[in-house]
């Protein structure tokens, strides 16, 4: 996949017409800043109660902004059955889906001109906050608003970006615009952990010609994502007392000959880089993120269980890219003196990310490029995503999708994540005429 990897330069606003002015007028900049505040407000943390609510306020709010809504309780159990599940990493009970769609009627299209022809998307679960007492007042679900930055758990990734939608929607539906096309806007749940909202929101039949996911992509179209996997390593190793460490075999040495292998593993995926991604030292980068190993300190450890990331390259079936992680293991244990006869043993939980890419030439680039652009901003540079998001379920769904929103990735999952204001309110305005040009 080849997209135009274009560089960022000072555009000149384009003459709008009297329509898309009056359009970008109705957007009510406070409103989209309260409606950001009514979100963070939400503790919407994967697995929690939480999580349900915060799909029920966006049904409501959308309801207010004259959408018709598909407010809808997901079969968690029979989703899971479903050949493609992405698989989760926390326990739901609950879980809602919602799509509210503005100019036609929120059952499924069976395509033609009940099919919207734009979809904005947006997702309501937050990762965990952290240590509270590393956020001012131990309160990460109030927003604060100082010097122009929006801080809260969620304000980037990425209730940012659906108070935008939110802030769009309002517009077109506050001037009146009747609407040749349907403009649908789905909000969906489980992101964080694999993606089962979005899964089920497409697999209930809420489809579009193309759609926006306002993933915080600092200012860049991000039309490709690489994918990931979560790993679990067991080692096991010969316990003894720790002044006759000699005598045993420690999990801990185990794992630095394994890590090697992932060093190397991970060097050779990422020798050769597509151009989208030449701008990041690692595409598909190899971390563990977990270690779990002993219980004395004076004994030798002789089991330990790891668990880590796998990057996915583009174009690269999940299952092939478990093939190659568990071989690289497989042949270095094979070498080894102690792993010959005590393999890894590798497993799979969690959530599944496969890659996901913008059709090549398709004109969604270009049109979210020139509504950016039009709008007084800098052409958007374009660029790869070395993480996993919704996009690859809309693709294989054939929805052609791209990544456009608020915020700095850097920014997210972070104590103190923050936005800034104006680029929420900036991207209320690129999707209010994209969607104006799409579907009016």
């Amino acid at each position: 996949m080849n997209q135009s990897l274009s560089s960022t330069s000072a555009t000149e606003p384009a003459t709008l017409s009297s329509l898309e002015q009056e359009v970008l007028g109705a957007v009510d900049d406070d409103q989209v800043v309260q409606d950001l505040r009514d979100l963070v407000a939400i503790p919407s943390v994967g697995g929690s109660a939480a999580e349900a609510e915060a799909q029920e306020w966006c049904a409501a709010r959308l309801g207010d902004l004259g959408c018709d809504v598909d407010r809808w309780d997901i079969d968690l159990a029979g989703l899971s059955e479903v050949p493609g599940h992405p698989g989760v990493e926390v326990e739901r009970w609950n879980a809602v889906g919602c799509v509210g769609v503005l100019g036609g009627t929120s059952q499924p299209p069976s395509g033609g001109a009940g099919m919207p022809a734009l979809a904005l998307c947006a997702h309501t679960d937050v990762v965990p906050p952290g240590d509270l007492l590393s956020w001012p007042d131990a309160d990460p679900f109030t927003l604060r608003v100082i010097d122009g930055l929006a801080h809260g758990r969620g304000a980037c990734d990425m209730k940012g970006g659906l108070a935008a939608i939110l802030g769009a929607v309002s517009a077109l539906a506050r001037a009146g615009v009747p609407l040749r096309r349907p403009l649908a806007v789905h909000t969906v749940s489980g992101e964080e952990d694999g993606g089962f909202g979005a899964f089920a929101t497409l697999r209930r039949g809420h489809l579009a010609d193309s759609c926006v996911i306002v993933e915080p992509t600092a200012g860049t179209i991000i039309p490709v994502n690489a994918g990931s996997l979560t790993f679990r390593l067991e080692l096991t190793g010969r316990s003894t007392h720790g002044a006759t460490r000699s005598q045993g075999v420690s999990v801990i040495d185990l794992l630095e000959d394994v890590s090697a292998t992932l060093r190397t593993l991970e060097r050779d995926r990422n020798a050769s880089l597509p151009a989208e991604f030449a701008h990041l030292d690692l595409a598909w980068p190899i971390s563990v993120g977990m270690v779990h190993a002993g219980d004395w300190a004076s004994s030798v450890p002789d089991k330990l269980v790891a668990h880590g990331r796998f990057g996915v390259q583009v174009g690269e079936g999940v299952d092939s890219a478990r093939r190659v992680f568990e071989r690289a293991l497989a042949d270095a244990g094979e070498r080894h003196p102690w792993l010959r006869d005590h393999p890894v043993e590798v497993s799979w939980p969690g959530g599944e990310f496969a890659s996901g890419a913008l059709p090549a030439g398709h004109p969604l680039l270009d049109e979210v490029t020139t509504a950016v652009t039009d709008l007084g901003g800098d052409r958007p540079r374009v660029c790869g995503a070395p993480y996993g998001s919704d996009l690859r379920h809309y693709a294989a769904a054939g929805v052609a999708t791209l990544q456009y929103g608020p915020g700095d990735i850097r920014r997210a999952h972070a104590l103190d994540e923050r936005v800034e204001v104006a680029e929420v309110l900036r991207c209320a305005r690129v999707y209010a005429l994209l969607a104006l040009r799409q579907c009016a």
